[in-house]
């Protein structure tokens, strides 16, 4: 599964694999993809530095690069308590409501909130930056779209490709004009943050738009005919990430989500602004129907719903209270019915595509029998 730009980056397959877990980050370049670790969760620069440290002893000197989330405009002299500040207390009341109805108890002494939704500042993700920059990384991609013009510049400057979330072709030509080198159209079946166009009429769309520039397809791949089909429509590679979550060198912290993912059908997901304050795919669960619910007080703007649900999410994960219990995933968990390795799941889809290709050539008359 080759294509310019895989073979720009030197790897085996246009197979480029989001996840916040290192080792499945490392197992999918080992086994000839592109690994790409998220960095949103790393809020200490010293705890991305031990994870780069490991990816780097166990990549094989394989390809890998690194995701980040940070505004393209900056925002002067906002700190995270001055954003705090800013959260109603109806809305504080309601999250402990919430949790009190379904008994969810507290974080043990001196135990704190594992997971700040800070990595979107742009200072935390500079601070990550600063780090990563000390790697041998390819490729560092956006999740909220071109990053600043000076981050570009800083990431060519040191020949590393940069790539940008898109959700819509007029996105994708902002990012174009901000300089980027690689697009990924991420349809609406995605897990985490998306628009409301379907992977099927994206990627076209943003092939289109940005022409000649590379584009990734996003959204609902998790096979290789699926992966066949995305370059048919013009995309240069695929960018998986949901898919990865059961795998077995993915570090869950949890038997009861691991087993919720390995048991959700395709619908059971839900585009909610539960976790984040901005559309984003996952589980459906008692949870986002609970802020979801007309006579609640809604959702608030990113970033203050996800610094109001941090300790909330942490309690309901530290605890495994199965009913709130959910995780982003895209509309491809319907598929993930078993835990394989990263390496079985990467010759899953290598054969399937194989598969689809061959058998395109026999409806094209170009058997290769």
């Amino acid at each position: 599964m080759q294509t310019e730009l895989s073979k720009k980056l030197g790897v085996e397959h246009a197979l480029f694999g989001f996840t916040p877990f290192p080792a499945v980050a490392a197992a999918i370049s080992r086994a000839g993809g592109f690994g790409v670790l998220g960095a949103v969760r790393y809020t200490a620069p010293d705890d991305l530095k031990r994870d780069l440290d490991w990816i780097e002893a166990h990549v094989d000197g394989m390809p890998y690069g690194l995701d980040v989330v940070m505004p393209a405009k900056k925002v002067e002299g906002v700190t995270e308590a001055d954003v705090e500040a800013m959260i109603p207390e109806g809305h504080r009341q309601y999250v402990k409501d919430t949790l009190a109805k379904y008994g969810v108890p507290e974080l043990a002494e001196g135990e704190v909130s594992g997971w700040r939704i800070t990595g979107w500042m742009e200072q935390v993700a500079r601070t990550q930056l600063d780090v990563a920059f000390d790697y041998p990384i390819k490729l560092l991609a956006n999740a909220l779209g071109s990053p600043p013009a000076d981050v570009i510049e800083r990431a060519h400057g040191q020949n590393v490709l940069v790539a940008a979330l898109a959700g819509s072709a007029r996105h994708a030509r902002k990012h174009a004009e901000a300089g980027i080198d690689i697009v990924v159209a991420q349809g609406y079946e995605a897990g985490g943050h998306t628009g409301d166009i379907a992977s099927m009429v994206l990627t076209p769309e943003v092939v289109e738009a940005v022409h000649p520039l590379p584009v990734l397809s996003a959204g609902g791949i998790g096979s290789g005919q699926q992966m066949a089909a995305a370059l048919t429509l013009g995309a240069q590679g695929v960018w998986l990430g949901s898919i990865w979550l059961t795998t077995t060198e993915a570090d869950m912290h949890s038997r009861a989500l691991t087993r919720k993912l390995l048991a959700a059908g395709s619908g059971d997901t839900v585009r909610s602004r539960a976790l984040t304050g901005k559309p984003a795919r996952q589980l459906r669960t008692e949870w986002t129907d609970a802020w979801d619910d007309p006579n609640g007080p809604g959702t608030l703007p990113m970033p203050l719903q996800g610094l109001l649900v941090a300790e909330a999410v942490s309690r309901i994960q530290r605890h495994e209270v199965e009913p709130l219990l959910g995780t982003p995933v895209g509309q491809i968990v319907g598929r993930m019915n078993s835990e394989r390795s990263v390496q079985e799941v990467v010759d899953d889809l290598t054969r399937g595509f194989e598969e689809a290709v061959d058998r395109l050539d026999r409806i094209a008359g170009r058997s290769h029998e």
